[in-house]
């Protein structure tokens, strides 16, 4: 499996899982256009554009920082036109933006509700459309959007329905377009963790420094996403993939490699994910004693 030569745009990737998977990939030698609005430090937050880009270079691949807020249609047409003017085309498209309230109704200011629908579902829709035109010359074309599986269960839109049908649009992209766009062989498939993910934007806006615990690194989605974006794109479309069922169908065996504390027990094991969608055979969220 290789990325080399191939160009990744993003959007969103300045730090946590969108740049890990940039790494992944710039460690063959891939092009990485990263559209995102993080161009200053945020108080909370670390990394910009600039510096993941920094990082994307050292790595061993060829990075593009584009200033771009999924938000707005110009902007997202601009960077595009950028990257396919820098790299010659766009092979891979992750629709990583995101944003994250986890509260109820009563307790969702309409401005939080927008942005989390602006960004992740109207953003995932907008650069996709967008970027579908120059899929559709690339050889193996792939779209991989950070999206739950489509299960609209009352279980989860019961506890925080505003960000939870915003994650669910980018799900129902995921399944409308690898139908719409399954004859002109581009593949699009939603990765979703098992586990919560030791990200600084959850250590910040969920669970605290202590929460991150009973995570898994950042590795495993990074993982996941470069086996399915080294798939055959005609043969695999509209699926639903957790990431540790990924690895383990791809052979991985060693899962608490992935664990930010081995003596911790995994949180988040069934978050936004089916009841027939079980941890792989012998992959334990308990505590390693």
């Amino acid at each position: 499996m290789s990325l080399k030569g191939k160009t990744l745009f993003m959007t969103g990737g300045s730090r946590g899982i969108g740049l890990a998977i940039a790494l992944k990939a710039a460690r063959d030698g891939a092009n990485v256009a990263i559209a995102a609005k993080t161009a200053e430090p945020h108080k909370h937050l670390p990394g910009t554009i600039y510096s993941a880009a920094e990082a994307i270079e050292k790595a061993g691949g060829k990075a593009l920082p584009l200033i771009c807020d999924v938000r707005e249609e110009a902007q997202v047409q601009a960077s595009v036109d950028r990257a396919v003017e820098t790299f010659g085309g766009i092979d891979l498209l992750l629709n990583n933006a995101s944003a994250i309230s986890l509260t109820g109704t009563l307790q969702t200011d309409m401005k939080r509700y927008d942005l989390m629908h602006q960004i992740t579902a109207r953003g995932t829709f907008l650069t996709s459309k967008i970027c579908i035109p120059h899929l559709m010359r690339s050889a193996n074309p792939h779209v991989l959007n950070m999206s739950p599986p489509l299960d609209v269960s009352a279980k989860w839109l019961g506890r925080h329905v505003a960000y939870t049908s915003a994650k669910l649009v980018m799900a129902m992209c995921t399944r409308g377009m690898a139908e719409e766009f399954r004859e002109d062989g581009i593949a699009f498939n939603s990765l979703w963790p098992r586990t919560g993910i030791a990200t600084a934007a959850i250590e910040f806006a969920v669970s605290g420094q202590e929460g991150l615990r009973g995570c898994r690194t950042v590795d495993i989605m990074a993982d996941a996403a470069y086996v399915i974006f080294n798939k055959p794109a005609r043969e695999f479309t509209g699926n639903f993939l957790i990431d540790d069922i990924v690895l383990y169908d791809a052979g991985e065996r060693d899962f608490d490699k992935y664990r930010v504390d081995p003596t911790h027990d995994l949180g988040g094991g069934d978050y936004m994910i089916p009841d027939d969608m079980p941890p792989p055979p012998g992959v334990s969220l308990k505590a390693v004693a």
